[in-house]
C-alpha cells in the first residue's frame, strides 16, 4: 500500500474542509451585514445568532487548520511498528495514524485516518506485526505495517 497516495487523499480532504468552512464564514458574514436595520430587537437577535454561528464556524476552521499543521509534519518513511505516520493493517481494518479524519477511499479500499491521541492509535503504538491488542473489548491482530 502506497502511503503517499493516502497522504494525498487525506491532504485533499483537509484542504476541502478548510475551503468549505471559509466559504460558510464568508456567507454568514455577508448575511450578517444584510440584516442591518432599525426594526428593533427581532433583527438584533438575528444578528447575534449569526455572529454566534460565525464564531462556531471560526472555531471549527481553527481546529482543521491545526489538524493540517499536524498532518504536514508526518513523513512517508516506512514504519516497522505502530507510530505516528504508520499505516497499520489489522484483521479489523486499515488504519493510518495521523489526524482524525474518518474513512478515506483509496484505490477502492477503506482506510481510516485516526489521530495519534485516539485510544486505537495509543494501543497500536510500539506494537509490531503479529501483536494483538484490545480496544473496547474488540481484539485485533496487526497483520502488516507500512
Amino acid at each position: 500500500m502506497d502511503k503517499s497516495i493516502i497522504r494525498e487523499v487525506l491532504g485533499n480532504k483537509i484542504s476541502d474542509k478548510i475551503i468549505h468552512l471559509e466559504r460558510l464564514i464568508e456567507e454568514a458574514r455577508a448575511s450578517n451585514n444584510d440584516t442591518k436595520s432599525s426594526m428593533g430587537d427581532k433583527y438584533e437577535t438575528s444578528r447575534e445568532m449569526l455572529q454566534q454561528e460565525i464564531n462556531n464556524l471560526q472555531k471549527q476552521l481553527n481546529e482543521v487548520l491545526n489538524q493540517q499543521l499536524v498532518f504536514r509534519r508526518i513523513g512517508t518513511e516506512p514504519c516497522s511498528q505502530g507510530q505516528n505516520g504508520a499505516l497499520v493493517k489489522t484483521n479489523k481494518g486499515l488504519f493510518y495514524i495521523s489526524v482524525s479524519a474518518g474513512d478515506l477511499m483509496v484505490n477502492g479500499k477503506k482506510v481510516t485516518a485516526v489521530s495519534q491521541e485516539s485510544p486505537l492509535a495509543k494501543m497500536m503504538f510500539g506494537r509490531k506485526m503479529g501483536d494483538t491488542f484490545e480496544v473496547n473489548t474488540i481484539e485485533q491482530t496487526i497483520q502488516e505495517i507500512w
